[in-house]
């Protein structure tokens, strides 16, 4: 069993050698590119369509090196690109061939979806009547200086600078004056009962004097 498997094997190799008998051997390499761009396109998968739909692959930067024939028809596809085909030159003067490969993006338009979160018509209706809806910047406005909104904030909100300087001013401004009254008053010459009582003392005074 051994040597049967060893005999398919070598007629393998040679029915492979065989196709490409008079073609030469050449280093193929290059860099893949966007067209529209001029970015690189990572990770291509090249496939030679001459030997057996071998597969090789871009690096990251979008370079690739491999070995093929000459004549050898190579494809180059990647997601999201149209697929590039090219074939190597034969009677090349050097062992190898050097490109550049242009991909144009593919651009797929996919149909619309709509996403509903409810389950049927029915439901969505049902929903629609209870929501409650924001309001606009005028009923807001009107909330804001209401009366009830306005006794709210002032009862909570703490006193500015400004309003405390006010009340300070206030309050001295109320002691200032009483005091000047109670000077005035504490002044018997200015105390009309003072002179009323003066007046009093001077008929008695007179009363007891003709007595």
């Amino acid at each position: 069993m051994r040597y049967w498997l060893i005999i398919i094997g070598l007629f393998s190799c040679l029915f492979g050698y065989s196709q490409t008998p008079d073609k030469k051997l050449v280093q193929f390499s290059g860099v893949i590119i966007n067209m529209d761009s001029n970015t690189v396109v990572p990770y291509v998968t090249i496939t030679n369509k001459s030997v057996r739909n071998q597969i090789f692959a871009a690096n990251y930067k979008g370079y690739f090196s491999f070995v093929a024939h000459e004549g050898d028809t190579l494809q180059f596809s990647a997601v999201g690109y149209f697929r590039e085909g090219i074939v190597i030159p034969t009677g090349l003067p050097e062992k190898k061939y050097t490109v550049m490969v242009k991909m144009k993006q593919e651009i797929i338009n996919l149909p619309t979806v709509r996403v509903f979160p409810w389950a049927s018509e029915d439901e969505f209706k049902r929903e629609l009547l209870t929501m409650k809806f924001a309001d606009d910047d005028l009923e807001i406005a009107s909330k804001n200086v209401s009366r009830e909104s306005l006794s709210a904030m002032a009862a909570n909100l703490p006193r500015d600078g400004q309003e405390m300087h006010n009340l300070n001013f206030q309050n001295n401004h109320v002691a200032l004056t009483n005091q000047n009254i109670n000077q005035r008053m504490a002044n018997p010459l200015l105390n009309p009962f003072a002179w009323g009582a003066l007046i009093q003392q001077i008929i008695q005074g007179d009363k007891s004097r003709s007595k």
